[in-house]
C-alpha cells in the first residue's frame, strides 16, 4: 500500500468517526455517519497493513512516513477503544502510538497522543494521571504550535477540577485562551476530525471542568451555556455529538448546583434522548455525573423521575451492543 493511500484511507476513517454536517440535532434522530462497530474492522485491518509495511525495507523518508501514519491509526484505535469503555486497551494502544510518533520524530504527534492518554485516564477516573499526562504532552506542544497546545492544558483543568484544585483549574483554562493567540495548525491538525481542537471544544472541557467546582457554580454556568450554544448548529464544522452531549449535561450539573431541577432536566432531555449506537463511554460517564450531581444536593426525591430516565439510559452503553 503506497504512503499517500493509506492517508486517504486514514481520512475517511476521520471523517467516519465524526459525525458530518447536515446531521439532525442532538435528539432529533442524528446518526454518525457510521457506527464505530462497523469502523474498528476497517481500522485494525489499517494498522495491520502499516505494521507489515514496516517490516519492508523503506527509506527514511518513508519509514518516517510509515510510522507517522500507523502513530495516527494506533491513535484512533486507542479513541474507539476508549469510546467502548475499555481503558486498558485504549492505554495500550496509545502506547503504540507514542512508539511510533517518536520513531517519526513529530512533535505534534507527540502532544496529540499525550492527550488522547489524558482524555482516556481522566474518563477512567484516574485524575492525577490525566494531569501527568496533559502537563507531559504541554511541555512537547510548546515546541508544536498545533491546536494541541489547546486541548492540553484545558485537559489538565478539567483533572485539577477533579481532584479539588480550584486554583490550579482555573490558572490552566486560562492558559488554554492564551494559547489560541500562538497556534499554528501543523501536519497533525490538517487530519482534521479527533486530530484537531476547536473554540467550541475549548469551551465545553471548560464547562466540564469548572462543573467539579462547587466555588466556580457562575462561571460553570457562564461556560456550559456559551457551549451549549457553539454545538446548536450541526452543520457548524466543529459540531460533534458526544462534545455536545457533554456540553448539556455540565449545563446540568451547574443548574442543580443553582438547585434549578426543572432548567437541569431541560438541559440533560436531548441527551437521554440518544440511541444506544450513540451512547459512548464520555456521553455515559457525563450523564452519571448528572445523576451524582442530583443525589449530592439532596434532590433525589423531587428529582426521582430524571434519576430514573439516567439509569434506564446507562443500563444499555455502546459496549453492550453486539459487535
Amino acid at each position: 500500500m503506497p504512503v499517500l493511500s493509506g492517508l486517504g484511507l486514514i481520512a475517511v476513517l476521520l471523517l467516519a468517526v465524526k459525525p458530518q454536517r447536515g446531521d439532525a440535532p442532538l435528539g432529533k434522530g442524528k446518526r454518525p455517519s457510521r457506527p464505530l462497530t462497523e469502523l474498528l474492522g476497517d481500522m485494525v485491518e489499517t494498522q495491520d497493513t502499516l505494521f507489515a509495511l514496516l517490516e519492508r525495507r523503506q527509506t527514511p523518508q518513508q519509514a518516517r512516513q510509515l510510522h507517522f501514519l500507523t502513530a495516527v491509526t494506533s491513535g484512533l484505535l486507542a479513541k474507539a477503544s476508549h469510546d467502548l469503555a475499555d481503558p486498558h486497551a485504549a492505554m495500550l494502544q496509545a502506547r503504540t502510538a507514542v512508539l511510533c510518533a517518536d520513531q517519526a520524530d513529530h512533535n505534534g504527534l507527540r502532544a496529540w497522543l499525550r492527550g488522547l492518554q489524558s482524555m482516556v485516564a481522566y474518563w477512567a477516573g484516574r485524575y492525577a494521571e490525566a494531569v501527568r499526562y496533559a502537563e507531559a504532552g504541554t511541555n512537547i506542544a510548546a515546541s508544536a504550535a498545533g491546536t494541541t497546545s489547546v486541548w492540553l492544558p484545558v485537559s489538565a483543568a478539567r483533572g485539577y477540577a477533579a481532584l479539588g484544585n480550584s486554583t490550579k483549574a482555573l490558572s490552566a483554562i486560562r492558559a488554554a485562551e492564551e494559547a489560541w493567540n500562538r497556534v499554528e495548525p501543523d501536519e497533525v491538525d490538517e487530519l482534521g476530525g479527533i486530530c484537531t481542537f476547536n473554540q467550541p471544544r475549548t469551551l465545553y472541557y471548560a464547562a466540564d471542568a469548572l462543573a467539579w467546582l462547587p466555588d466556580a457554580a457562575d462561571q460553570a454556568v457562564d461556560f456550559s451555556t456559551r457551549a451549549v450554544n457553539a454545538y446548536a448548529n450541526p452543520n457548524d464544522p466543529a459540531w460533534a455529538f458526544g462534545d455536545q452531549a457533554g456540553s448539556h449535561s455540565d449545563l446540568a450539573i451547574a443548574r442543580i448546583a443553582a438547585r434549578d431541577l426543572e432548567g437541569a432536566v431541560e438541559a440533560v432531555r436531548p441527551v437521554l434522548e440518544l440511541p444506544p449506537s450513540q451512547r459512548i463511554n464520555g456521553i455515559i460517564n457525563s450523564v452519571q455525573r448528572v445523576h451524582q450531581a442530583v443525589t449530592r444536593a439532596g434532590l433525589a426525591v423531587e428529582g426521582r423521575d430524571l434519576l430514573q430516565q439516567i439509569e434506564d439510559f446507562t443500563s444499555t452503553p455502546l459496549k453492550a451492543l453486539p459487535r
